[in-house]
């Protein structure tokens, strides 16, 4: 059986939560596709050029301790805006996308571009400074030292970054379900996209 959920949205809106969650519930394969450009942006930050670390990126690649620093992440949205890039870790995504057993990826533009006949597909968002105090919550608990203030303009910049960047902008599908978690815990989050996914399942 094979089934795809396309989960897309802005940094810190909790679609990584969500897709988590949702690919256990329904036992289904789960893709943070932001580690993508976040692994090249890993390599990037050594010294790689960007198309070719994209081109040559392993599973294994994935698994690397620093893929959630703040500096990888604003490499990772930078390196993003570059189509060669993007278009070589499409066929990556494709490919996970078609897995029997069913597929959830979360991401910019999955529902869009990489899986646009995807039945089932969601965009979470929340607001600029609901995401900025969520995302400077997690970096300082892993020790980074910003401040909030700074973590608000980089989440704003990359919002712009990711919503005017030419190839595979960041918008919601038009036949996509929207669900702004500012005001949500976690779990009338997940209960939101469970009832949606059950309804495109049937």
């Amino acid at each position: 059986m094979m089934f795809t959920v396309a989960i897309d949205g802005p940094a810190a809106a909790g679609k990584g939560t969500i897709s988590k969650a949702v690919a256990a519930h329904y036992g289904f394969a789960h893709l943070d596709t932001g580690l993508l450009y976040r692994a090249v942006g890993a390599k990037v930050l050594a010294g790689a050029d960007p198309v070719v670390a994209a081109q040559t990126l392993q599973s294994s690649d994935l698994n690397t301790a620093d893929l959630r620093t703040h500096d990888v992440a604003q490499v990772a949205s930078q390196v993003a805006v570059n189509a060669a890039v993007r278009d070589a870790l499409v066929t990556f995504q494709r490919d996970f996308a078609r897995r029997d057993g069913g597929a959830v990826l979360d991401g910019r533009d999955i529902g869009t571009v990489i899986c646009p006949d995807a039945p089932a597909k969601l965009f979470v968002t929340a607001s600029a400074e609901c995401r900025a105090a969520r995302r400077h919550k997690e970096l300082r608990e892993r020790g980074d030292d910003i401040s909030a203030d700074q973590v608000l303009a980089d989440v704003i910049a990359r919002d712009k970054r990711d919503a005017e960047r030419a190839t595979a902008p960041m918008l919601a599908a038009d036949d996509a379900i929207v669900i702004d978690t500012s005001d949500m815990t976690i779990a009338q989050a997940v209960a939101a996209a469970v009832a949606y996914i059950d309804v495109r399942r049937t």
